[in-house]
């Protein structure tokens, strides 16, 4: 039952999130029914495929890690660079909305399964990395869409990556670092398995990442007039995405060629 609630607020996290070309970027409400969504799926597969320990080490790292570097961040300009929120975004801790947070949450538990699953038996080290890679890689296209809607803004916007005006080089450096130290903790603390992740144990962040991956270059290309950044963050995440996309299609085939084996997360 939990690991179907799960996938059941993930679900209600994609119809959710469909509804944001047809607002023109999403309206408060929605970012917020999306955001809270979004990482309580995250959560409760934690608790469902690691243990309740798994999730309570994912709020405190993500959740609470987030808060911290969001308010160091706004208010010293440090790691990111030098922005404000404009209080859309609705209450607020040290000057970060409690939304920021649970952002972190609800792709650092997909950005963490997703380099497991790339890196396999290859080191702590290397899960670190591509971890970190991927969370980072998310924001080419949050940062565009938020600061769009008015929900935050930038002081000083250059050096800025090719086809993502707006958003300065300095907030990709620092969300590499955050996302480093994140990954660092959540390998540290419940990576400890050798164990392959397969769809079995792994689906609903996968199904996540992916979702995450396809939907925002196609809604940044076709809906909020960013093709730009469509084609930036295509590059960028796709470095994850793809060979994640390849790899789940492979555990099927090789699944369906074993005997029909059913591939299933609950």
């Amino acid at each position: 039952m939990t690991a179907r609630l799960a996938w059941l607020l993930l679900g209600a996290t994609i119809l959710v999130q469909i509804c944001f070309p047809l607002t023109s970027g999403g309206t408060p409400a929605l970012t917020t029914a999306a955001v809270l969504l979004f990482a309580s799926a995250m959560l409760v597969d934690a608790a469902t495929s690691r243990g309740v320990g798994a999730a309570a080490v994912l709020l405190v790292v993500a959740g609470g890690g987030g808060l911290l570097a969001e308010a160091i961040g706004v208010h010293t300009g440090f790691p990111f660079g030098e922005y404000d929120y404009t209080g859309t975004l609705g209450l607020e801790i040290a000057g970060v909305p409690i939304l920021v947070p649970l952002a972190w949450i609800m792709m650092a538990w997909p950005a963490w399964n997703v380099a497991r699953r790339l890196v396999g038996r290859h080191g702590h080290v290397a899960t670190v990395a591509v971890g970190a890679w991927a969370l980072t890689a998310w924001d080419v296209f949050l940062d565009p869409q938020m600061v769009d809607a008015g929900h935050w803004y930038w002081l000083h916007t250059t050096p800025n990556l090719p086809g993502v005006e707006g958003i300065p080089l300095t907030n990709f450096g620092g969300w590499l670092l955050v996302s480093a130290l994140m990954m660092t903790v959540l390998e540290a603390a419940i990576g400890r398995s050798d164990s392959v992740p397969t769809l079995h144990t792994d689906a609903v962040p996968v199904a996540a990442y992916l979702w995450t991956y396809f939907s925002s270059v196609l809604a940044h290309a076709v809906f909020f007039g960013r093709a730009p950044v469509a084609l930036t963050g295509a590059l960028v995440m796709g470095v994850v995405a793809v060979p994640l996309a390849v790899s789940v299609v492979r555990e099927i085939r090789t699944a369906r060629r074993s005997g029909g084996h059913r591939v299933h997360a609950a």
